[in-house]
């Protein structure tokens, strides 16, 4: 669903900063570069420390840079294979390194840790399902089918535990950080299950053509 949104804050609102990296002679992979360090170092500092909100708004100022250097390469018209698999590698790593943070805040004992092996489990499947919902959409379209779908893309999953956890620091309300967490586990879920199904359905369908054009080359 924030997909959707992407044009609006790309081609609007972010437009101004898109206009000055071009004039300063910045690239687009140099952006990804710069905003995925940002947002690992974000997680990675503030969040084991129990500083959540801190960590969600210096994240904010760098996540996005996956809107920004995108508008850049089209504008000065240079999408290549090698800027779409670096921007995609570099998400995976900005995605983990929030997860990872998240876990490491529910693996500390502090007085201002989370210290509950229960969220620290249900963060880290939130991380691996994630990875593995961007994974099997890539491997399938590298086999030539379509596993788009589902509910939890991942702008999705980043704006809501992001959103959820800022607002659940600042009101002293970490539940809403939970259930954001126990929703993010099943959607992620659903999604995995729901591309594995599908890519099934088209590769019987492959299968099935491929014996019956078999059958029908064979000589009676």
């Amino acid at each position: 669903m924030l997909d959707r949104f992407k044009e609006f804050w790309a081609g609007t609102v972010l437009h101004p900063f898109v206009r000055l990296f071009i004039r300063l002679g910045i690239s687009p992979d140099a952006v990804t570069l710069v905003g995925t360090l940002g947002v690992a170092a974000g997680a990675l500092i503030f969040f084991p420390q129990g500083e959540l909100l801190i960590g969600v708004l210096f994240i904010t100022a760098f996540v996005f840079s996956d809107l920004i250097d995108g508008r850049m390469a089209r504008e000065l018209g240079r999408s290549s294979k090698f800027g779409a698999f670096w921007d995609s590698t570099l998400d995976r790593i900005g995605d983990g390194a929030i997860f990872g943070g998240l876990a490491l805040y529910f693996a500390g004992t502090g007085k201002d840790q989370g210290d509950s092996y229960l969220y620290l489990c249900v963060t880290l499947w939130c991380l691996v399902m994630g990875s593995v919902t961007s994974y099997a959409r890539a491997r399938a379209e590298s086999l030539g089918m379509d596993a788009k779908g589902g509910i939890a893309e991942r702008a999705d999953r980043l704006v809501s535990i992001l959103v959820m956890t800022g607002l659940g620091a600042l009101f002293d309300l970490p539940i809403l950080m939970e259930v954001t967490l126990w929703a993010l586990a099943f959607a992620s879920t659903y999604t995995v299950v729901f591309r594995v199904l599908k890519v099934r359905r088209q590769a019987l369908a492959l299968d099935a053509a491929a014996a019956a054009e078999a059958g029908t080359d064979t000589p009676s």
